[in-house]
């Protein structure tokens, strides 16, 4: 069905959404890394708009924006299918993917003494704990869906130091099963590597005011 190819970088949870779920539906695909501090040519020409990752490529044509991408992977190769069956049940699962998408950003201010993210955070993830994932084992049951690759950005904001277990059981046992599977397994970042390149990249860019 025409070439795969997918522009990203390794520190990105963004492009790991991507990866996995190429190799959930065991589709092969070329991997391109992105320095973002030097972009290059090809990132500039096929997202001109927001010069980001990651960049996908089916066919020589790219598509951009991480949920877009899942959302074409998903219609084109509807094989171990990433969203369920039903209709009803696929826009549930869609309006908690929005959900996730629209209060996430406050995420990534925990750990920096963001009393208020921290509050909101913890609040946004209850109610995904209750009412998203209940007592399955992934939020697709017993198989991973669209919804556990947008949240297994959890590991990036600590893992489960995040979703502590006193506090989110539920989904503390969550993450730990979703970095069980095989295929996520394999691909994830080192924790401790991530933040010291991430805290190289600020000593090494000029201070803006």
């Amino acid at each position: 069905m025409g070439e795969v190819k997918l522009v990203g970088t390794w520190v990105s949870p963004y492009t790991y959404r991507i990866k996995w779920a190429l190799k959930l539906k065991g589709i092969a695909f070329d991997y391109i890394e992105e320095d973002l501090c030097n972009k290059s040519a090809l990132l500039l020409q096929y997202n001109p708009i927001h010069k980001k990752v990651p960049v996908f490529f089916h066919g020589g044509k790219p598509i951009c924006e991480s949920m877009v991408i899942i959302e074409y992977i998903e219609e084109t190769w509807p094989h171990n299918p990433l969203l369920p069956t039903d209709p009803y049940e696929r826009a549930m699962l869609r309006f908690w993917i929005k959900y996730a998408e629209d209060k996430g950003p406050s995420m990534w201010m925990v750990g920096e003494g963001q009393h208020k993210a921290e509050q909101n955070s913890l609040e946004m993830l209850k109610i995904i704990e209750e009412k998203a994932l209940g007592d399955k084992k992934f939020f697709g049951g017993d198989n991973i869906s669209m919804l556990d690759i947008v949240l297994g950005l959890g590991h990036w904001l600590g893992g489960e130091k995040l979703l502590e277990a006193h506090k989110l059981r539920r989904l503390h046992v969550w993450l730990k099963n979703f970095k069980q599977v095989p295929v996520i397994k394999e691909d994830l970042p080192d924790l401790d590597a991530m933040l010291a390149y991430l805290r190289r990249q600020r000593e090494m860019s000029p201070a803006t005011h």
